[in-house]
């Protein structure tokens, strides 16, 4: 496990506290859980965008077309 030091504004801080005190969890939790969060859309990400350099782009764009007309 590694320990990371991080400045951010007083104001900032005390309402990170009180949200990870809302949700009934320390800092540190709430700190891991944030970093969870951001990683996973990073993941997210960096799989839409290898599988979409593989696509095809003309039947993708086909494919919103009929979700579209699906939607209205």
């Amino acid at each position: 496990m590694s320990t990371l030091t991080l400045r951010i504004p007083d104001g900032k801080y005390e309402r990170l506290k009180k949200y990870a005190k809302s949700k009934n969890i320390s800092l540190n939790k709430l700190f891991d859980e944030l970093a969870t969060i951001a990683l996973t859309q990073y993941d997210a990400k960096n799989r839409f965008d290898a599988l979409s350099a593989k696509g095809d782009k003309k039947r993708g764009l086909e494919l919103l077309d009929k979700l579209d007309k699906e939607l209205i």
